[in-house]
């Protein structure tokens, strides 16, 4: 297996950072949308449609979704990203609730419309931050990467009082708090590293943080999908590493609301 995990990030790893910072405008668009359409035809998965055909056709439709928010100046704007955020509202409930309000979500068609609030606004901020040169856009995946990072080397360390039991046993309070260390350190150094006022480091700072809370539940909620499932990846797509979801959940979260929060993004 960690074979395997090598071998699929030595090629993985090249494509992905050619295809976020060596492409703009709508040659990035497309690639992100390549990106977030696995992501679908895993959530599809995680919603519990069967049949091949079944899945295939609610991946053309979120295509089409895609195609019209970019046809209409959607992909830039600020409404998908705020409706991104009231969707992740409702996600904190059903995950913070988990099992007790499962039958409010349980359904198909309601883990669905789930995948829209959380696919859909990933792709927008995506595309929101690419366009300010990339700066944001790395600082947000290095962020999630810091806390990812920062939060198992805590909670191993540390790890006492459990954070979600029932949806994610192995996660802890501590471990969230060894993330927002290693994510404020990161603000941090970007600010003075780019000569950020005090007002814009202050709120460089606070956003960091939120952010890195938002990006905990991000994997919580494919956590939760998933134990409602009964399946430990949402695929196999990337050998080794499981699903692209399983890769990207914390940043489905993150993204849509740092690219809100970020100074001078929008």
């Amino acid at each position: 297996m960690l074979r395997q995990r090598i071998i699929t990030a030595a090629w993985l790893a090249p494509l992905m950072l050619a295809g976020l910072f060596g492409l703009d405008g709508g040659a990035f668009a497309l690639f992100t949308a390549a990106i977030v359409l696995l992501g679908g035809w895993e959530w599809t998965n995680l919603a519990g449609v069967e049949g091949r055909r079944r899945r295939l056709a609610l991946v053309a439709a979120l295509a089409v979704a895609m195609a019209l928010l970019w046809a209409t100046g959607g992909i830039q704007a600020a409404w998908p990203l705020w409706l991104g955020l009231v969707g992740w509202a409702l996600n904190l409930y059903w995950v913070t609730h988990y099992p007790g309000r499962t039958g409010q979500w349980s359904s198909a068609a309601r883990r669905l419309a789930m995948g829209l609030w959380v696919l859909l606004p990933a792709w927008v901020g995506l595309n929101v931050l690419r366009e300010t040169g990339g700066i944001w856009l790395l600082f947000v995946l290095l962020l999630v990467w810091s806390a990812d990072i920062g939060a198992y080397f805590a909670g191993r360390a540390f790890g006492r009082q459990k954070l979600a039991p029932r949806v994610s046993p192995g996660k802890s309070w501590e471990g969230v708090l060894g993330g927002m260390v290693a994510t404020l350190v990161l603000a941090l150094v970007f600010a003075i590293g780019q000569g950020l006022v005090a007002i814009d480091a202050v709120l460089l700072v606070l956003t960091t943080l939120a952010v890195t809370l938002v990006s905990v539940l991000g994997d919580l909620l494919e956590s939760m999908l998933k134990r409602h499932r009964g399946i430990k990846d949402s695929s196999n797509l990337l050998p080794g590493h499981g699903g692209v979801l399983d890769r990207i959940d914390s940043l489905t979260a993150a993204l849509p609301l740092f690219a809100l929060l970020a100074p001078g993004v929008i």
